[in-house]
């Protein structure tokens, strides 16, 4: 059953165009023209060219760098959709911002991830469609449907496919959380690809001592994983891996990690560090540029093309898990 007629359009912003056109071509539709730019004095302004009245609408954006710009051209995108008359709205958001600030961690913090959830609510979106929230409680923020799907399929298949368990033997293998926040993650995963669990746990034992590493869990002479939703400078990603290799005693270190944010010093760190590959999704564009002969990324547009196709036909996206 088709819940909004059988016009779906998609349109986009600036964040990830390419993204947005090999969506589309999965979807066997044309990308929707929209003239989105910025003022001279970095207002940005947004022009649909064509028109989207009783329509499904999808609008692909992440928030990635330049964050606020880009959620500002999906707010405006949602707003001259609704009120022209758009059926239903559904944001597209592969990397969510501000999903790190979701709560308080000391007195007087906001909240930014609940303050974005209502913005886009008040703009007019209907529905969200997202990858990997930094915090999966973040879904609550939301009083609207949220569909969350996840990166680790993804990397599922790459590394069974790497790795397969009829020529090397998975015990010899152990995913790794980088901390002790991302544990739930890393077991979910070490799961489905057949391995062990190791956990670095980090310390700071008093000010102005450096971290002590402890690695909960064998990993000596394994090969390991680590395994995260994000990487932003990359310091704790290196030092994690620096710490398998020098006090667990591992064999060698890959990682993957759904967002790769990489700001300031993130490619000289992952350059200088023990990791020997680093994979990413492309839900934030990867650098045209990029120094790192380590980085590597995988393309999840088909899994949001299905995904969007699942929305609009009103079925189950229970299959893409």
């Amino acid at each position: 059953m088709v819940a909004y007629g059988e016009n779906i359009q998609v349109f986009c912003g600036n964040s990830n165009r390419e993204f947005a056109k090999t969506i589309c071509k999965q979807l066997g539709i044309e990308l929707g023209k929209a003239d989105v730019k910025h003022f001279a004095d970095g207002e940005a302004s947004v022009s649909l060219e064509e028109t989207v009245r009783g329509s499904d609408v999808f609008l692909i954006q992440s928030t990635c760098k330049p964050v606020n710009d880009n959620l500002m051209e999906l707010l405006i995108m949602i707003d001259a959709c609704r009120r022209a008359s758009a059926g239903r709205i559904t944001a597209v958001i592969p990397y969510f911002g501000y999903a790190r600030q979701d709560r308080k961690a000391k007195s007087r913090d906001p909240i930014s991830a609940k303050l974005v959830a209502n913005m886009l609510t008040a703009a007019g979106a209907d529905r969200i469609l997202t990858m990997d929230l930094h915090a999966s409680q973040i879904q609550g923020f939301f009083d609207i449907p949220l569909d969350h799907l996840l990166g680790n399929v993804t990397f599922v298949d790459y590394y069974m496919r790497k790795f397969p368990e009829d020529v090397y033997d998975h015990d010899d293998f152990v995913v790794v959380s980088p901390d002790v926040g991302s544990v739930g993650r890393a077991r979910a995963f070490a799961g489905k690809v057949h391995m062990g669990l190791a956990i670095v746990d980090k310390r700071r034992p008093k000010a102005n001592v450096s971290e002590v590493m402890n690695i909960i869990g064998d990993v000596r002479g394994k090969s390991c994983i680590l395994y995260d939703d994000l990487v932003d400078t990359a310091g704790s990603l290196c030092n994690a891996a620096r710490a398998l290799v020098e006090v667990g005693g591992a064999k060698e270190v890959y990682a993957c990690a759904t967002h790769g944010v990489l700001s300031g010093p993130a490619y000289d760190r992952l350059e200088a560090s023990p990791i020997k590959e680093m994979v990413f999704t492309n839900t934030i564009p990867e650098m045209g540029n990029t120094p790192s002969g380590k980085i590597k990324y995988l393309d999840v547009a088909p899994v949001f093309a299905r995904a969007i196709e699942h929305i609009h036909g009103a079925t189950s996206i229970a299959d893409l898990f």
